[in-house]
């Protein structure tokens, strides 16, 4: 007995749509739809469908939506050159970034997942440089994905978050603010409101850069030191070390004017000895004619013995204790050591003393004579001392303002390839 089934007609949704919306059944009945399922179509609710919007456009459409996908994937072409050119000039890779918030993590697997539909999720991890490891970690998302230092399950022992809180509160509380971070950890513990180790406190406060609550009023601070109104009013003198490349040591001493910065006399010995400082004074005064200098020394002993305490008493100078104090401060010698020291004898082999008084007889020479200082406007420490260079400033302005007007009269005339054939061109 055969088993035959009616087959059942279907018709284009387009057909039924088209009766919906006009009531009109003869349009379908005049196709040969049966009058009673057309009379269904007016009262069920017809099923959505699924079709291709691209039939329904006519062929002029249908071009124009090619050219503007052409157009579009040329665009998208090339700013993909672009970024993978600059990617690889640039190196870039995830694998030397770390991203620690989860916002971060969570923008690029989305974009991973959005790029899935297109590619193989190999190509896209190659292409942005993030290992499967890495990528599987951020998948697993139970503990969020924000950087940790370590997971409390597997480290049980570290600190709770409402600790870490304690923590910073005390820190950064003004009421705490005169008890210093380790007296802070035991204060803690004597409290009852965490028990860590000053080490620890020590660690979060580095790490986190939590600020103590410590606003300290400095006072005010002078930036410039004592400064003479003329040549021989005020004086420094002292005493530098060299170390020398045979174990041995040499000893510079000088004396230097405030006024003029120029070295007035200096001394290398390979031995220490405290009468070369009344030496010294003496080989400056013998220039002098009129004026009774302030000498600035430190405590040292080459500057307070019976030779100095002679020449002091003689009334030929004057003597003052340096402070630490920029006002009262001997810091124009110490600078002019460092001067020395860093920008000369340090380049050279160091073998004996008088290597180095060599080397200190031409610095000195060099340093007074020909080497302009910035504090005077281009005079030397010679011109400065004797009074001899009170036009050196006003010629090198003029020298500036010159050669500025021949630097861009130079370049103005200059013409570069494109410029040379523009004019060629509108000629």
């Amino acid at each position: 007995m055969s088993n035959s089934k009616r087959r059942q007609r279907t018709y284009d949704h387009r057909l039924k749509e088209l009766v919906r919306s006009t009531g009109n059944i003869d349009i379908a009945l005049q196709r040969g739809v049966p009058r009673s399922t057309v009379r269904g179509w007016l009262t069920k609710n017809i099923s959505g469908v699924i079709t291709v919007d691209i039939l329904d456009l006519s062929l002029a459409e249908l071009q124009r939506e090619v050219v503007a996908l052409r157009r579009r994937n040329a665009r998208l072409i090339a700013l993909l050159r672009l970024i993978i050119t600059v990617m690889k000039v640039t190196h870039f890779t995830l694998s030397q970034i770390r991203l620690p918030q989860e916002a971060q993590k969570l923008r690029v697997l989305q974009a991973i997942e959005y790029s899935r539909a297109h590619f193989p999720l190999k190509t896209v991890l190659r292409v942005i440089g993030l290992s499967h490891g890495r990528y599987r970690e951020w998948k697993r998302v139970e503990c969020g994905l924000d950087d940790l230092p370590s997971c409390p399950r597997s480290s049980p022992h570290q600190l709770t978050a409402a600790e870490m809180r304690t923590i910073q509160e005390m820190v950064t509380s003004e009421k705490y603010r005169h008890v210093p971070t380790g007296t802070l950890a035991r204060l803690a513990e004597r409290m009852g409101k965490v028990f860590a180790s000053p080490s620890t406190w020590y660690r979060l406060v580095r790490n986190h850069k939590w600020r103590r609550f410590r606003q300290r009023v400095h006072p005010a601070k002078p930036k410039v030191g004592i400064r003479a109104m003329h040549a021989n009013q005020l004086w420094h003198v002292d005493t530098s070390l060299v170390r020398l490349v045979n174990g041995g040591r040499a000893y510079i001493h000088a004396v230097i004017d405030n006024y003029s910065r120029r070295i007035l006399s200096w001394r290398v010995l390979d031995h220490f000895e405290p009468g070369i400082t009344a030496r010294l004074f003496l080989d400056v005064s013998q220039a002098m004619t009129v004026g009774k200098p302030t000498v600035f020394v430190d405590g040292g002993t080459e500057n307070y013995n019976a030779a100095v305490d002679e020449v002091v008493e003689s009334g030929l100078l004057k003597r003052v204790l340096s402070q630490t104090e920029i006002q009262y401060s001997n810091s124009l010698i110490e600078s002019w050591w460092r001067v020395l020291k860093h920008q000369w004898l340090y380049f050279h082999e160091l073998d004996s003393a008088q290597s180095a008084e060599n080397l200190v007889d031409f610095y000195v020479e060099q340093y007074n004579t020909h080497l302009p200082h910035s504090a005077f406007q281009g005079q030397t420490p010679d011109e400065m001392y004797f009074g001899t260079g009170q036009e050196i400033p006003g010629l090198l302005q003029e020298a500036r303002v010159a050669a500025r007007k021949l630097r861009m009269e130079s370049n103005r005339v200059q013409n570069c390839r494109s410029c040379e054939e523009h004019i060629v061109g509108s000629s």
